[in-house]
């Protein structure tokens, strides 16, 4: 299964190293490298509903439930009805 934060849509990236020896060459040699968000695993308990959700949220998807409270950003995400 793929790392991705369900609260922002967030995955992994494919980017590049920067190499020492840029000046000297024409090209930067050192290939794609991929960048992985930062996905937790966390527990909420939403009394609303009076359930626990295991989420796996991004670091910035643990801001924004922080920020909205865990009941608003799970409904608009999808995860909860």
């Amino acid at each position: 299964m793929a790392k991705i934060c369900a609260i922002t849509g967030k995955s992994s990236q494919m980017g590049g190293k920067y190499s020492n020896r840029v000046r000297a060459t024409q090209f930067n040699p050192t290939g794609d490298y991929r960048r992985y968000a930062n996905i937790q695993k966390k527990t909420y308990y939403i009394p609303e509903i009076d359930k626990k959700v295991i989420v796996e949220v991004s670091a910035r998807g643990i801001k924004t439930i922080n920020k909205k409270g865990a009941y608003i950003a799970l409904k608009e995400a999808g995860i909860i009805k």
